[in-house]
């Protein structure tokens, strides 16, 4: 995991030693003044790393998420509120690898002189595939990343993040320092189970049957965690703003009639018309949708981050069994 802190210094962390030091000793240069009632204004870009730091923060901070849910990072427009938000705010915490590009020029739109904290892992433990872009496209549009941006597909990485948020919030307010490591304790646990749960589900499913293709490639940490195998997607990019080909959809479809794949899994926050196709064309389902680039609205299965991803696996297990099992995960 990478954090860079752009108006301090850069910390290579290592995720073992991340998850061993949850609830360590709190660095250095905190503010001096800090009340017991001071809620720091506090910024996340994405939904799913707003909702880990909500749950790290507690009521001991006021955490502004900028991107909302269901709603695609790659197709983000600033709004006035994010601007005033991240002007007063102590601490931006960015997930990194591009999928926030736009976050730099939004840090200096708005004035302010918050820490920029970057969360995102150093590797990507699995391939990732080259950006597709069409002709006439925006040059302002998504930028490229020689790493995979979707890194809390693996609850590992979201262990490794939450003593880092916990560490940055105690800087903003270290009044309320003991509240945020109660809090990281908790929610660790949780994550911990999410991880232990998905693993026993998957492991159910034979091999053989855990056959991925999904509306665009966002979930090679979670099929790297869980060993399943990606057959394709039908956006085959990290970016949704890249457009496949008539021939790319009907070479995908082949491989999917060869393979045997059981289910297209189409995405909460992208437009399901080119799963559906391929579904159509293939014979497969398409009757269970994943929560890839962003959680869920309020009320919904995925409207936090634990509920994405034990939604994302029940999807899955019901997916590549036919509807014959789900996946169940108490403790959450």
């Amino acid at each position: 995991m990478v954090v860079r802190m752009r108006k301090s210094v850069i910390l290579l962390l290592a995720l073992p030693l991340l998850v061993t030091a949850c609830g360590g000793e709190d660095e250095g240069g905190a503010p001096a003044r800090s009340g017991p009632a001071e809620r720091p204004v506090v910024v996340a870009t994405t939904t799913q790393l707003g909702d880990v730091v909500r749950q790290v923060a507690g009521d001991a901070a006021e955490v502004h998420q900028v991107l909302q849910a269901n709603t695609d990072p790659h197709e983000y427009e600033p709004r006035p509120d994010d601007v005033k938000a991240v002007a007063g705010a102590k601490v931006v915490f960015e997930s990194g690898n591009a999928l926030d590009h736009w976050m730099e020029e939004l840090v200096e739109q708005a004035g302010g002189s918050p820490t920029e904290v970057e969360i995102a892992p150093d590797h990507t433990p699995h391939k990732v595939e080259g950006e597709h872009h069409q002709e006439g496209d925006d040059e302002h549009g998504h930028e490229e990343s020689e790493l995979d941006p979707h890194w809390w597909h693996d609850p590992r990485n979201v262990e490794a993040a939450i003593p880092v948020i916990e560490a940055q919030l105690a800087k903003a307010a270290p009044a309320n320092a003991a509240t945020y490591k109660a809090n990281a304790a908790a929610y660790l646990e949780k994550v911990q189970t999410l991880d232990r749960g998905i693993e026993t589900c998957m492991s159910a499913v034979p091999a053989a049957e855990r056959k991925l293709v999904t509306s665009h490639d966002a979930f090679g940490y979670f099929t790297a965690r869980y060993g399943i195998t990606v057959v394709g997607a039908a956006i085959p990019s990290q970016s949704t703003e890249a457009q496949p080909s008539a021939g790319e959809i009907a070479k995908l479809a082949d491989v999917v009639r060869r393979e045997g794949v059981r289910a297209i899994f189409p995405e909460s926050s992208i437009n399901p018309q080119l799963a559906e196709t391929l579904a159509r064309q293939t014979g497969a389902k398409a009757d269970y949708v994943l929560y890839g680039d962003s959680l869920g609205p309020e009320g919904s299965p995925g409207a936090t981050y634990l509920g994405m991803e034990a939604a994302n696996a029940d999807a899955m297990v019901k997916g590549f069994t036919g509807g014959e099992r789900g996946c169940t995960i108490a403790g959450l």
